[in-house]
């Protein structure tokens, strides 16, 4: 086992270095002093060097997935695994690549469906894959193909070891393997998509948010009600639904999180409740609501969720930015997050709202509303596999910006834990070439760049989710 796990970090290694050294060439000129050595005495690779060895080293908290419970995982008994073979690797975010590169649907389906031969699979594959591999979502997943199996890249020839691998990975233990000791990955916040909260068995591995969507969204009463016990006949019945919620589940979450933004702009005005407690009824009552109302509606009950989430100390999570999926996008709305993003955290400045995704491609304006507003703070949650490169920009332009203890550096948002191990390779690397970048422009000292990991990395998190406090309490969750 030794011996493997060594043979697994040497192939990290050297999968993270290509590339990095680029990314600081001609470091060695005009940088500012570290330690009272001049950084400018300090080669390319000294510098390079000293950051990998502090990135390397320091656990990452991962602040956004969506992983299924690993008992699901061995069983394949879950909606969201098709087949569960090598081709559930890429069935998040890349099977939208492969969409959108021009393989078609019929095509995609049969490649994810259990009813075909796991080894066929490459031959559908094989004609679209070359398209899309170099993207963040297919580096993702060859990482994740070389540092958990050992085996480099998709062809006609790795697939069945793929597939053998797979099968013999699958195995109660696999997620720490993966997540913590491969990974070098403390904790994960998961936004379960099977429901409001997961009583995860794994809780201080896979520690919780509340989802809030179907709170003020819908609302979606039957899913949300039927632990309660309560029935619901009127606005204030559903207020203590989503009381319910908090209280039994408050102390052992993390934060609370929002997806709605794939569904209507994050512009919530504070509605009053006596303003909609009809509309609600009609809702009740299948009525329909014309836009407006049902847009007071959402924004009444958007607001109590998260007035009830400050109550209870937790962060508010708020999708901004990239859409997944594909031909459904409407970039002029995604524009306008982060002016809505200003008016949310000047109408409740308790509040701690965490906005997620770097509102990618406008991640500029985002960063201009967490300089101003105390209670903003950024997620760089899934931006390395949307785009590496900007992902790079990103907290070099952060970093010098707004306060450097409001950014969260990592989230690898997947539903298969497996290409988790690849996204967090990319944001180690990618923290590498932005950190060296401000040392060798002369923004940063070398000591003030290697100083700036542990908080970007985890001390952050640690601080904004309370994660000491909800470890303590998580040992004692009573789902156990």
């Amino acid at each position: 086992m030794k011996e493997k796990q060594e043979k697994h970090e040497l192939t990290r290694r050297s999968v993270l270095k290509k590339g990095s050294l680029a990314g600081v060439v001609g470091v060695g000129t005009g940088l500012a002093s570290s330690c009272g050595i001049q950084s400018s005495k300090l080669s390319s690779e000294e510098v390079f060097q000293s950051l990998h060895q502090r990135v390397e080293e320091t656990p990452m908290v991962d602040t956004h997935e969506h992983l299924i419970e690993e008992e699901s995982r061995i069983s394949g008994k879950n909606e969201r695994i098709k087949a569960n073979d090598w081709s559930f690797l890429l069935s998040h975010y890349v099977d939208s690549d492969l969409i959108t590169c021009g393989m078609p649907e019929e095509e995609l389906d049969s490649f994810f469906s259990a009813g075909t031969d796991p080894l066929e699979k490459w031959r559908i594959l094989e004609p679209y894959w070359p398209r899309v591999k170099r993207t963040g979502y297919g580096q993702a997943v060859t990482i994740a193909l070389e540092r958990i199996y050992g085996i480099s890249g998709l062809s006609a020839e790795t697939v069945p070891k793929i597939q053998n691998a797979y099968e013999k990975n699958i195995r109660a233990g696999f997620y720490k393997h993966i997540l913590q000791e491969l990974g070098n990955i403390e904790s994960c916040q998961v936004n379960s998509l099977e429901g409001p909260f997961s009583e995860s068995k794994q809780p201080a591995l896979l520690m919780q948010d509340i989802s809030i969507l179907g709170m003020h969204m819908g609302p979606n009463i039957e899913t949300y009600t039927a632990p309660t016990g309560v029935e619901v006949k009127d606005l204030q019945d559903w207020h203590s639904v989503i009381d319910w919620w908090f209280t039994t589940y408050g102390d052992y979450a993390v934060a609370v999180k929002s997806q709605a933004a794939y569904s209507r702009n994050i512009d919530y005005a504070d509605v009053p409740p006596e303003q909609v407690e009809q509309l609600f009824k009609k809702t009740l009552n299948k009525e329909p609501l014309d836009p407006a109302d049902e847009k007071s509606l959402q924004d009444h009950l958007f607001w109590y969720s998260v007035r009830k989430a400050t109550e209870h100390n937790l962060p508010v999570k708020v999708h901004t930015g990239y859409y997944a999926g594909q031909n459904r996008m409407p970039l002029g709305r995604l524009q306008q997050n982060a002016a809505a993003a200003c008016d949310l955290c000047k109408i409740s400045p308790d509040t701690r709202f965490v906005f997620m995704h770097i509102d990618y491609p406008f991640y500029e304006d985002l960063i201009a509303v967490a300089k101003h507003y105390t209670n903003c703070y950024i997620d760089m949650c899934w931006a390395w596999i949307i785009s590496p490169v900007a992902s790079v920009n990103f907290p070099k332009q952060y970093l010098v910006t707004a306060p450097t203890n409001k950014v969260l550096t990592f989230g690898g948002d997947y539903i298969p834990v497996e290409p988790v191990i690849g996204h967090v390779d990319l944001a180690r690397r990618g923290i590498v070439q932005s950190l060296a970048g401000l040392v060798h422009e002369g923004w940063l000292s070398l000591d003030s760049a290697v100083n700036s990991v542990e908080g970007i990395m985890r001390g952050n998190a640690r601080q904004i989710f309370s994660l000491e406090e909800k470890a303590r309490r998580l040992q004692n969750a009573p789902w156990l």
